[in-house]
């Protein structure tokens, strides 16, 4: 599918189609809906899209995202700071919220341990984490129920009890399947689990 009359076209169907998900003939479609809108309307979605990419911060606390340097949930005063749940990325953090039931703050490391993929404690936001310690009261492992998550979250069970050994680390009861993502659970059920959580220890056998 590359008969196109137009080159801009053609630039527009490419980059699209990089997205995950956008398959060639999907791009088309796309591309095509946002030359038959009005002008205004793409303009904004290319400019909602260049602000995104360039103006958003890592909250400088716990890495998510946010439009100053320090995250809503970071700054509000109501979070409770002493109990902080860590999760993978930016959609965890979405679906525990929309539960409403968590009134806590987060950590979101960037990934999972991966050494098939490179990915080791290094490559995470391990650092910042452990200096949080201190002001944990209780430690919230929220992480995908994959073999890299468990892996992930045995680690920062081993390391945050040998840093603090009267921390309580707890995660989520494994109503989830294995191998769901946080962000493909129902609400009713992902708010169920963070408000049951049990102590890490005992959720399941240590790899």
């Amino acid at each position: 599918m590359r008969n196109f009359s137009s080159k801009l076209l053609e630039n527009a169907v490419d980059q699209i189609s990089r997205l995950p998900g956008i398959g060639r003939r999907t791009a088309v479609r796309l591309a095509i809906h946002l030359l038959q809108q009005p002008t205004e309307e793409t303009d904004a979605l290319t400019t909602a899209i260049t602000d995104m990419r360039h103006r958003i911060y890592s909250c400088r606390h716990c890495h998510n995202l946010s439009d100053e340097e320090e995250c809503e949930i970071c700054r509000n005063p109501a979070r409770q700071a002493e109990t902080v749940c860590v999760v993978q990325d930016i959609r965890d953090v979405i679906a525990i919220e929309n539960t409403e039931v968590f009134r806590g703050r987060y950590h979101l490391l960037g990934g999972v341990i991966s050494p098939i993929n490179g990915i080791g404690p290094g490559e995470l936001h391990m650092d910042t984490l452990w200096k949080r310690l201190p002001e944990i009261k209780e430690l919230i492992l929220a992480l995908p129920a994959t073999t890299e998550g468990d892996t992930t979250a045995y680690y920062i069970y081993k390391h945050a009890t040998a840093l603090r050994p009267d921390i309580r680390v707890t995660t989520i009861p494994r109503g989830l399947s294995v191998g769901d993502e946080l962000e493909y659970a129902d609400e009713a059920t992902l708010g169920r689990s963070m408000l049951n959580r049990i102590d890490f220890q005992n959720s399941f056998a240590k790899p």
